[in-house]
Formats: structure tokens, sequence, C-alpha cells
């Protein structure tokens, strides 16, 4: 297993969650959540992806990316929930032949793009460009563009643009078009996934005609007024998400 990760809560907690961060993130921006997942007695892991946190990157494959963390299900590892955010849950969705098909798994996906032409890799690629090039915004001139965000998170944000390897780019050149709709209208019986939408209206990656209809263990949650960054605009969403254990009246 890769030493670039972050860890909270007891590795002998009784649930674990693996949280899979997007492009130009890295593996502490999920703090907030993993925290209240640690409340809720989750042992929650967090790996930098390849290209993140200090990580060089190689080889810009998707699968790659996920093959890099086959380690983490080494010796029957297995997990609660799966989160992905943005770029995380191409990853995610990648990560789903390595689950053991004993174990009921959770998959979320915090407003993932389900079908990606190559005009819009080419979009992602100038705005990655533009988040790296030269001037990386402090973490004061995220809180004044996001006033929702904490300013923890606003300092994670800054953290992970200054961590990422700038030839990460290529990942945008080398993958010309990419399609979930084929994974979520076949989801195996042991997993199931909820997908998280961000406005349409906010420049959302996720646009809801891409999601398959009737796909049987997909659930679909759209929120109004929240843009591309649920988790830190409104985690309280994140969380009723995730299945908790109800308290017995």
């Amino acid at each position: 297993m890769s030493n670039s990760a972050s860890q909270w809560g007891s590795p002998t907690a009784s649930r674990r969650a693996l949280l899979i961060h997007g492009m130009t993130m890295c593996s502490n921006s999920w703090e907030g959540i993993a925290q209240r997942l640690v409340a809720e007695g989750f042992f929650v892991i967090a790996p930098n992806l390849l290209g993140h946190g200090g990580r060089r990157c190689t080889n810009y494959q998707i699968s790659e990316f996920a093959e890099d963390l086959r380690p983490y299900f080494a010796l029957d590892t297995s997990y609660d929930v799966i989160m992905g955010h943005s770029f995380g849950c191409l990853v995610t969705l990648s990560l789903l032949p390595f689950l053991p098909k004993t174990k009921e798994t959770t998959i979320i996906l915090v407003d993932p793009a389900i079908e990606i032409t190559e005009v819009q890799f080419n979009s992602y690629q100038n705005v990655f460009l533009r988040w790296t090039a030269n001037h990386v915004n402090t973490t004061e001139e995220h809180m004044a563009e996001n006033p929702v965000w904490s300013r923890r998170d606003c300092v994670l944000r800054t953290l992970g643009i200054a961590m990422v390897d700038p030839d990460t780019v290529e990942v945008f050149k080398r993958n010309k078009s990419w399609s979930s709709s084929g994974l979520l209208k076949n989801i195996p019986p042991h997993i199931k996934v909820t997908i998280l939408a961000s406005d349409p209206k906010l420049d959302a990656n996720c646009i809801l005609e891409h999601i398959p209809r009737d796909a049987e263990r997909l659930d679909v949650k759209v929120f109004t007024g929240i843009g591309h960054w649920i988790q830190y605009e409104c985690p309280d969403a994140i969380m009723d998400a995730i299945p908790l254990p109800r308290a017995k009246l």
C-alpha cells in the first residue's frame, strides 16, 4: 500500500471507507467528510492519486490510476463505502472489479461526468492549466470565490493545486473519450451506487441525460443551488447518502 495517503480513525473500527479525490486535489481534501465518518464509527483512508499530493505520474491512462490503488484491496481488504469526486469518480468505477463479491459495497459518486467527449476532455485540460499555471489561488482568493466553503477547505484546495504534478495534464491528452453508462447499466448485485449531482445550472460535471434510466441498484440525487464541490458546500448531503445504522426507537 502506498504511503501517500491520509487516514482517520481507528484501523480496528467496524466499518471502512475509501475516499478518492478529484483532479488537482489531494488526500487531505477529504478532511471534513472523513471526520464526520469517524464520528459514525468508520476507519477512513484517502489515497493520493498518481500525480497528486507530491506523487509523480508517468502513465496517464485512467485504468492505471485504478491499478495504482490495487494494494488498498490486498489481503481481501474491503470497504463499506467507496466515494469519489469528479475525476475520482472515473477512478472509483474502475475499482469495481477489485471489490469482493461476498460483501455489499456502497459506491457514492459526487458530481461525476458519465460521458466525456473529446471536446470535454479538451475543456477539462484548459481548466487544469488555468488552475496550475503561473498563479495558484491563495486561500483568501478561494474564500472570496466560494463564500460557503470553510477556511479549512479553502486551505486544502490551495494545497492540492500546489502539490499536483503539472505533467498530469497529459491525462486529458491521452484519454480522448470516456463512458461510464455501460457500467451503471450493469451494476453487480453486491454493489449499490448513488450519484450526487450538482445543479445543472451551476456548471455541473454530471449531465442528467447521460445517467441510465431504470438501472437497478442506482440512485440519483440532484441538489438545486449546489455546485460541483458538494462535499464543501453541503457536507450533510454527502452523509445522508451513506447508509448508517439507525437508532432503535
